[in-house]
C-alpha cells in the first residue's frame, strides 16, 4: 500500500493521532474515546488562544496608543496571562449579601457552556468537525442565542442597578442586531441549499483557474459579510458596540458584581464568543478551511481556518483602537433603520442571483440595486441630526 502524501499526512495529522490513540481501546468504547478526544481539544485549544490574543490585543492597543503593552511577565511579557489567571484564581469571591447566590453562581458558567457548544459544529478543518449535522448552522444559532439568558442571569441576580442596567442594555442590543446576523446567514443558505456548515464549506472549495468560488467574492455575499460583521461585532459586545460594559455609566455593566475567577469566566465566554463568531462568518463567507488560492490546496486546510480567524480577531483589536464608542440611540437607529431593511433588500437580491443565468447582467443588476439601496439609506435614514447649542439648567 503507497504511502500518503506528505501534504495529506499532514492535514489529517490530528485525525490520524485520535484513531492511533483510541486504537488501544476495545471497539466498542472507541467511538466514545474519539469524542472525548476531539472535545478536549476544543477545550484546550481555544482557551489558551484566548491566553495568547490577549497579550497581542494589550500589545497591539499600545502600540496603537504609543505605549508598551505587557512586557514585565516573562519573555516580552508572554507570560501576562498566566499571571492573570493565577490572580483570579486566587481572588476573593465576592457576592452581594442581597444577591441569588445560585442563578449568580450560573450565569457565567452557562455563558461558557453556550458558546463552547458552537464550537461542537464549526468544520475546523477537512474531516475537523465534532458533530457533523445537516442543521449545524441552526444549532449555532441556538447555542449562541443561549449567552443572552446568562447575560440576564448575572444582572438580574446581582441585585444592583447598575448590573440590570447593562444587563437590560446588553440584550437589548443582541436582540436587535441578532435579528441581522441571522438573515444575513439565510443568504449562504440560500444559494448552498443546505444547513450542515460542511456542505457549506465544500460548496466554495471549488475554482477557476487558481480563484476560489468564495461567496464573499460576490455582491450579495460582500453585503451579507459586511452586514454580518456589524452584526457580530455588536453580538460580542465589542468596540464601538460596547455599551453594556460602559464604565462611564455603568462601571462594568452586567458583571459589576463579580469577582475572582467567575469575573473571569465572563472574559473568556467573550473571547470565545468572538473566536466562534470569527470561524462562523470565515465558514460561510471565506471558504472556510478551504485555500485562498488552488496552487496553495497543499497547505494543511486547519491552518488555513485558524489563519482566517485569527485574521478577524485582529480586525476585532483594530476596531477597539480606533473607533469611539456609539451612543445608545446610535446604536439602535443604525440596526433597525439601516442594518435591518439593507439585509432585508439582500435577500431578494440573493434571490435574483440564485435565479438570473449566469454572465455580466446579473453581476450588473445585483451590484447597482445594492449600491443604490446603500447611498439611499445612508442618506435619508441615516442622516446627520443638527442639535442646537446646548442649554444648561440648574435646579432652584
Amino acid at each position: 500500500m503507497a504511502a500518503a502524501p506528505i501534504s495529506v499526512t499532514l492535514d489529517q495529522v490530528f485525525i490520524v493521532l485520535r484513531d492511533w490513540l483510541t486504537h488501544f481501546l476495545p471497539a466498542a468504547l472507541q467511538p466514545f474515546a474519539a469524542v472525548v478526544l476531539e472535545v478536549v481539544a476544543i477545550v484546550c485549544v481555544f482557551p489558551g488562544l484566548f491566553a495568547l490574543t490577549t497579550v497581542f490585543e494589550r500589545k497591539g492597543l499600545g502600540r496603537m496608543q504609543n505605549r508598551l503593552g505587557p512586557n514585565r511577565v516573562g519573555p516580552f511579557g508572554f507570560f501576562q496571562p498566566i499571571a492573570d489567571g493565577i490572580k483570579s484564581l486566587t481572588k476573593e469571591d465576592i457576592v452581594p449579601l442581597n444577591a441569588d447566590a445560585v442563578v449568580h453562581f450560573l450565569a457565567p458558567l452557562v455563558l461558557v457552556v453556550a458558546v463552547f457548544m458552537g464550537f461542537a459544529v464549526l468544520p475546523m478543518g477537512r474531516n475537523m468537525v465534532l458533530v457533523d449535522m445537516d442543521a449545524g448552522l441552526l444549532f449555532f444559532f441556538a447555542m449562541g442565542a443561549s449567552t443572552e439568558l446568562s447575560i440576564f442571569m448575572a444582572g438580574w441576580s446581582s441585585r444592583n442597578k447598575y448590573s440590570i442596567l447593562g444587563a437590560m442594555r446588553a440584550i437589548a442590543q443582541m436582540i436587535s442586531y441578532e435579528v441581522p446576523l441571522l438573515l444575513s446567514s439565510v443568504t449562504v443558505v440560500m444559494i448552498a441549499g443546505s444547513l450542515s456548515l460542511t456542505k457549506i464549506v465544500e460548496a466554495q472549495n471549488q475554482y477557476t483557474g487558481i480563484f476560489p468560488h468564495w461567496y464573499v467574492f460576490t455582491p450579495w455575499g460582500l453585503a451579507s459579510f459586511v452586514m454580518f460583521a456589524i452584526a457580530a461585532t455588536a453580538e460580542t459586545n465589542r468596540t464601538p458596540f460596547d455599551l453594556p460594559e460602559g464604565e462611564s455609566e455603568l462601571v462594568a455593566g452586567y458583571f459589576t458584581e463579580y469577582s475572582g475567577f467567575k469575573f473571569a469566566l465572563f472574559f473568556l465566554g467573550e473571547y470565545l464568543g468572538m473566536f466562534s463568531i470569527s470561524g462562523l462568518g470565515a465558514t460561510l463567507f471565506w471558504g472556510g478551511w478551504s485555500a485562498p488560492l488552488s496552487i496553495l490546496s497543499w497547505v494543511p486546510s486547519w491552518i488555513w481556518f485558524f489563519s482566517k480567524d485569527m485574521a478577524a480577531i485582529f480586525v476585532f483589536i483594530w476596531l477597539r483602537g480606533t473607533l469611539p464608542r456609539l451612543r445608545q440611540d446610535q446604536l439602535m437607529n443604525f440596526a433597525w433603520k439601516f442594518v435591518l431593511p439593507f439585509t432585508l433588500l439582500n435577500l431578494v437580491v440573493t434571490a435574483l442571483w440564485r435565479f438570473m443565468e449566469g454572465g455580466w447582467l446579473r453581476w450588473v443588476v445585483c451590484t447597482a440595486i445594492l449600491a443604490g439601496a446603500y447611498v439611499l439609506m445612508g442618506r435619508t435614514g441615516m442622516h446627520r441630526k443638527h442639535f442646537g447649542p446646548r442649554s444648561y439648567r440648574y435646579a432652584e
